[in-house]
């Protein structure tokens, strides 16, 4: 299943999107200033998604991953489509290739 499925049936579950978990999150005192607070655990975010909105664990990973910013966004006809890609992590994966193997 990709990233976006994931996004998707969350959505479809629970009504609700990734930013509104994100606001949901900021309420709860887990995100402040639109970053996860440093000293909270990925088992508490998991916990509560869990408890509160009934999500398995891997759609509770993915929306911590959204929260943690792991996931790229593109916009697509309006909508915010996530991707699995991580593009700093490519570009330098590709870079030590191409300078290691001159």
């Amino acid at each position: 299943m990709s990233f976006q499925a994931y996004i998707n049936n969350i959505k479809a579950k629970t009504g609700k999107s990734p930013e509104d978990f994100k606001k949901l999150a900021e309420k709860k005192g887990f995100i402040e200033n639109g970053e996860l607070k440093p000293t909270l655990k990925a088992g508490e975010i998991i916990k509560w998604l869990k408890d509160d909105f009934e999500l398995g664990h891997g759609h509770a990973m993915a929306i911590y991953a959204v929260f943690k910013k792991n996931k790229q966004t593109i916009e697509v006809k309006g909508e915010t489509k996530f991707t699995n890609k991580k593009p700093v992590k490519k570009n330098l994966k590709k870079n030590v290739l191409k300078n290691n193997y001159r």
